[in-house]
Protein backbone atom coordinates (compact mmCIF):
# COMPACT_ATOMS: atom_id res chain seq x y z
CA UNK A 1 0.00 0.00 0.00
CA UNK A 2 1.28 3.53 -0.74
CA UNK A 3 2.74 5.40 2.22
CA UNK A 4 1.06 8.75 2.92
CA UNK A 5 3.01 11.99 2.87
CA UNK A 6 3.88 13.23 6.35
CA UNK A 7 3.59 16.91 7.16
CA UNK A 8 4.88 18.21 10.49
CA UNK A 9 2.94 21.22 11.73
CA UNK A 10 5.50 23.55 13.28
CA UNK A 11 4.68 24.69 16.83
CA UNK A 12 7.27 27.47 17.14
CA UNK A 13 6.33 31.09 17.77
CA UNK A 14 9.32 32.89 16.24
CA UNK A 15 11.14 32.60 12.93
CA UNK A 16 14.48 31.28 14.19
CA UNK A 17 12.86 28.51 16.22
CA UNK A 18 10.56 27.67 13.32
CA UNK A 19 13.53 27.28 10.97
CA UNK A 20 15.30 25.04 13.49
CA UNK A 21 12.16 22.98 14.07
CA UNK A 22 11.71 22.51 10.31
CA UNK A 23 15.25 21.15 9.98
CA UNK A 24 14.71 18.75 12.88
CA UNK A 25 11.37 17.65 11.42
CA UNK A 26 13.03 16.79 8.11
CA UNK A 27 15.66 14.71 9.91
CA UNK A 28 12.92 12.97 11.92
CA UNK A 29 11.09 11.83 8.80
CA UNK A 30 8.83 14.66 7.63
CA UNK A 31 8.27 15.03 3.89
CA UNK A 32 7.17 18.63 4.30
CA UNK A 33 6.30 21.07 7.08
CA UNK A 34 3.40 23.40 7.79
CA UNK A 35 4.38 26.97 8.63
CA UNK A 36 1.60 28.30 10.84
CA UNK A 37 2.26 31.98 10.19
CA UNK A 38 -0.46 32.95 12.66
CA UNK A 39 1.60 31.38 15.48
CA UNK A 40 4.28 34.03 14.98
CA UNK A 41 1.95 36.50 16.69
CA UNK A 42 1.93 34.39 19.85
CA UNK A 43 4.31 34.94 22.76
CA UNK A 44 5.17 31.70 24.52
CA UNK A 45 5.00 32.27 28.31
CA UNK A 46 7.11 30.70 30.99
CA UNK A 47 5.77 27.44 32.50
CA UNK A 48 3.77 27.71 35.71
CA UNK A 49 5.03 25.62 38.64
CA UNK A 50 2.22 23.82 40.47
CA UNK A 51 2.32 21.61 43.53
CA UNK A 52 0.75 18.18 43.25
CA UNK A 53 -1.15 16.23 45.91
CA UNK A 54 1.94 14.14 46.69
CA UNK A 55 3.87 17.30 47.53
CA UNK A 56 5.96 17.18 44.37
CA UNK A 57 5.96 20.17 42.04
CA UNK A 58 5.93 20.19 38.24
CA UNK A 59 5.99 22.76 35.46
CA UNK A 60 2.83 23.24 33.43
CA UNK A 61 2.48 25.36 30.31
CA UNK A 62 -0.69 27.51 30.22
CA UNK A 63 -3.16 26.67 27.41
CA UNK A 64 -2.31 28.35 24.12
CA UNK A 65 -5.63 30.20 24.23
CA UNK A 66 -4.18 32.14 27.18
CA UNK A 67 -0.87 33.09 25.53
CA UNK A 68 -0.31 36.79 24.74
CA UNK A 69 -0.99 37.77 21.11
CA UNK A 70 0.78 40.66 19.38
CA UNK A 71 -0.88 43.15 17.09
CA UNK A 72 -1.01 42.30 13.37
CA UNK A 73 1.28 45.25 12.61
CA UNK A 74 4.05 43.76 14.78
CA UNK A 75 5.30 41.59 11.91
CA UNK A 76 6.53 42.66 8.48
CA UNK A 77 4.79 39.82 6.66
CA UNK A 78 6.57 40.13 3.31
CA UNK A 79 10.02 40.24 4.90
CA UNK A 80 9.21 37.37 7.26
CA UNK A 81 7.85 35.19 4.47
CA UNK A 82 11.05 35.71 2.49
CA UNK A 83 13.22 34.84 5.48
CA UNK A 84 11.27 31.63 6.06
CA UNK A 85 11.47 30.77 2.36
CA UNK A 86 15.24 31.35 2.29
CA UNK A 87 15.86 29.35 5.48
CA UNK A 88 13.62 26.27 5.25
CA UNK A 89 14.91 23.64 2.83
CA UNK A 90 11.92 21.26 2.78
CA UNK A 91 8.60 21.96 1.00
CA UNK A 92 6.25 24.16 3.03
CA UNK A 93 2.49 24.37 3.47
CA UNK A 94 1.91 28.04 4.27
CA UNK A 95 -1.01 28.65 6.63
CA UNK A 96 -2.47 31.72 8.31
CA UNK A 97 -5.23 30.22 10.44
CA UNK A 98 -8.00 32.58 11.63
CA UNK A 99 -9.55 32.33 15.12
CA UNK A 100 -12.83 31.07 13.64
CA UNK A 101 -11.00 27.87 12.69
CA UNK A 102 -8.80 27.55 15.75
CA UNK A 103 -5.97 29.88 14.69
CA UNK A 104 -4.38 32.95 16.23
CA UNK A 105 -4.17 35.61 13.52
CA UNK A 106 -4.97 38.91 15.30
CA UNK A 107 -5.76 41.12 12.31
CA UNK A 108 -8.67 41.60 9.95
CA UNK A 109 -9.68 39.09 7.28
CA UNK A 110 -8.44 41.52 4.64
CA UNK A 111 -4.99 41.62 6.29
CA UNK A 112 -4.92 37.83 6.50
CA UNK A 113 -5.81 37.38 2.85
CA UNK A 114 -3.10 39.87 1.89
CA UNK A 115 -0.54 37.68 3.66
CA UNK A 116 -1.80 34.60 1.83
CA UNK A 117 -1.38 36.48 -1.47
CA UNK A 118 2.14 37.53 -0.47
CA UNK A 119 3.00 33.90 0.25
CA UNK A 120 1.68 32.86 -3.15
CA UNK A 121 3.68 35.64 -4.83
CA UNK A 122 6.82 34.39 -3.05
CA UNK A 123 6.45 30.99 -4.72
CA UNK A 124 5.70 28.92 -1.62
CA UNK A 125 5.31 25.17 -2.30
CA UNK A 126 1.78 24.83 -0.86
CA UNK A 127 -0.86 27.26 0.37
CA UNK A 128 -3.69 26.41 2.80
CA UNK A 129 -7.03 28.07 2.06
CA UNK A 130 -10.01 27.61 4.36
CA UNK A 131 -13.44 26.77 2.96
CA UNK A 132 -14.81 29.62 5.09
CA UNK A 133 -13.15 32.22 2.84
CA UNK A 134 -15.68 34.11 0.72
CA UNK A 135 -16.20 32.17 -2.51
CA UNK A 136 -15.15 34.85 -5.00
CA UNK A 137 -12.02 35.63 -2.99
CA UNK A 138 -10.93 32.01 -2.64
CA UNK A 139 -11.41 31.49 -6.38
CA UNK A 140 -9.12 34.47 -7.06
CA UNK A 141 -6.48 33.16 -4.63
CA UNK A 142 -6.66 29.68 -6.16
CA UNK A 143 -6.22 31.09 -9.66
CA UNK A 144 -3.17 33.04 -8.49
CA UNK A 145 -1.75 29.96 -6.77
CA UNK A 146 -2.19 27.76 -9.83
CA UNK A 147 -0.58 30.39 -12.05
CA UNK A 148 2.41 30.49 -9.70
CA UNK A 149 2.68 26.68 -9.53
CA UNK A 150 1.71 26.62 -5.87
CA UNK A 151 -0.21 23.55 -4.72
CA UNK A 152 -3.44 24.09 -2.79
CA UNK A 153 -4.79 22.60 0.43
CA UNK A 154 -8.52 23.34 0.71
CA UNK A 155 -9.32 22.97 4.39
CA UNK A 156 -12.10 22.98 6.94
CA UNK A 157 -11.69 22.97 10.73
CA UNK A 158 -14.70 22.34 12.93
CA UNK A 159 -13.66 23.62 16.36
CA UNK A 160 -17.01 22.76 17.95
CA UNK A 161 -17.51 19.10 17.14
CA UNK A 162 -17.53 16.36 14.49
CA UNK A 163 -20.20 15.87 11.83
CA UNK A 164 -21.19 12.41 10.65
CA UNK A 165 -18.93 10.48 8.30
CA UNK A 166 -21.22 10.98 5.30
CA UNK A 167 -20.98 14.76 5.61
CA UNK A 168 -17.19 14.61 5.98
CA UNK A 169 -16.86 12.42 2.89
CA UNK A 170 -19.20 14.71 0.95
CA UNK A 171 -17.09 17.75 1.84
CA UNK A 172 -14.00 16.01 0.48
CA UNK A 173 -15.72 14.82 -2.72
CA UNK A 174 -17.44 18.13 -3.44
CA UNK A 175 -14.17 20.06 -3.28
CA UNK A 176 -11.72 17.53 -4.73
CA UNK A 177 -11.42 19.31 -8.09
CA UNK A 178 -10.65 22.67 -6.47
CA UNK A 179 -7.38 21.69 -4.83
CA UNK A 180 -4.44 19.30 -4.76
CA UNK A 181 -5.53 18.10 -1.30
CA UNK A 182 -8.77 18.44 0.66
CA UNK A 183 -8.27 18.58 4.42
CA UNK A 184 -10.89 18.13 7.13
CA UNK A 185 -10.13 18.43 10.83
CA UNK A 186 -12.69 18.35 13.63
CA UNK A 187 -12.88 18.31 17.41
CA UNK A 188 -13.68 14.88 18.87
CA UNK A 189 -15.73 14.94 22.06
CA UNK A 190 -15.96 11.14 22.24
CA UNK A 191 -14.59 8.01 20.64
CA UNK A 192 -17.75 7.92 18.52
CA UNK A 193 -16.68 11.25 17.03
CA UNK A 194 -13.21 9.86 16.33
CA UNK A 195 -14.81 6.89 14.55
CA UNK A 196 -16.64 9.28 12.21
CA UNK A 197 -13.24 10.35 10.88
CA UNK A 198 -12.16 6.74 10.36
CA UNK A 199 -15.46 5.84 8.68
CA UNK A 200 -15.16 8.83 6.34
CA UNK A 201 -11.67 7.75 5.30
CA UNK A 202 -12.89 4.20 4.64
CA UNK A 203 -15.75 5.56 2.54
CA UNK A 204 -13.36 7.69 0.47
CA UNK A 205 -10.70 5.02 -0.02
CA UNK A 206 -10.18 4.03 -3.63
CA UNK A 207 -12.09 7.00 -5.10
CA UNK A 208 -8.94 8.63 -6.46
CA UNK A 209 -9.28 11.70 -4.23
CA UNK A 210 -6.32 13.19 -2.34
CA UNK A 211 -7.49 13.92 1.19
CA UNK A 212 -6.43 14.29 4.79
CA UNK A 213 -8.99 13.70 7.54
CA UNK A 214 -8.25 13.93 11.25
CA UNK A 215 -9.51 15.08 14.63
CA UNK A 216 -8.07 16.61 17.77
CA UNK A 217 -8.63 15.23 21.28
CA UNK A 218 -8.64 11.59 22.38
CA UNK A 219 -9.06 9.17 19.48
CA UNK A 220 -8.06 11.78 16.94
CA UNK A 221 -4.78 9.99 16.32
CA UNK A 222 -6.51 6.84 15.03
CA UNK A 223 -6.83 8.10 11.44
CA UNK A 224 -3.21 9.30 11.57
CA UNK A 225 -1.78 6.00 12.81
CA UNK A 226 -3.81 3.88 10.37
CA UNK A 227 -3.59 6.33 7.44
CA UNK A 228 -1.82 3.90 5.05
CA UNK A 229 -4.57 1.31 5.28
CA UNK A 230 -7.32 3.96 5.25
CA UNK A 231 -6.07 5.57 2.04
CA UNK A 232 -5.34 8.97 3.61
CA UNK A 233 -3.00 10.95 1.34
CA UNK A 234 -1.31 13.22 3.88
CA UNK A 235 -0.89 12.89 7.65
CA UNK A 236 -0.21 15.83 9.94
CA UNK A 237 2.22 15.03 12.76
CA UNK A 238 4.17 17.03 15.33
CA UNK A 239 7.64 17.31 16.81
CA UNK A 240 6.14 17.56 20.29
CA UNK A 241 7.10 14.82 22.75
CA UNK A 242 4.93 15.95 25.64
CA UNK A 243 3.38 13.42 27.99
CA UNK A 244 0.06 11.88 26.84
CA UNK A 245 0.12 13.69 23.52
CA UNK A 246 -2.44 11.17 22.25
CA UNK A 247 -5.02 12.87 24.50
CA UNK A 248 -4.77 15.78 22.06
CA UNK A 249 -5.22 13.48 19.08
CA UNK A 250 -1.66 14.18 17.93
CA UNK A 251 1.33 11.97 17.23
CA UNK A 252 5.06 12.61 17.09
CA UNK A 253 6.56 12.14 13.63
CA UNK A 254 9.12 9.55 14.79
CA UNK A 255 6.44 7.61 16.66
CA UNK A 256 4.29 7.68 13.54
CA UNK A 257 7.08 6.22 11.40
CA UNK A 258 7.74 3.58 14.07
CA UNK A 259 4.04 2.68 14.25
CA UNK A 260 3.83 2.17 10.50
CA UNK A 261 6.90 -0.09 10.62
CA UNK A 262 5.51 -2.06 13.55
CA UNK A 263 2.11 -2.48 11.89
CA UNK A 264 3.83 -3.38 8.59
CA UNK A 265 1.98 -0.66 6.67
Amino acid sequence: MPEPTICVALDSTNVDDMVDEAARASTAGADLVEVRFDRLYLTKPEPVVIEQEDGESRSVMPPEAEWPISDASSIDAEQTIQKLKDSIAVPVIFTVRPPREGGFFPGTEEERLTILQQAIDSGVSWIDMESSIEEKTVEELMAAAKKKGCKIVYSSHDINGTPNSEDIASFVRDNAEKADLVKFCSTAHSHLDALQIVDAAIELKGEGVDYSVMAVNSGGDWARIHAPILGVSMVYATMSMEHRISDKGLINVRDLRDAWTLLEY
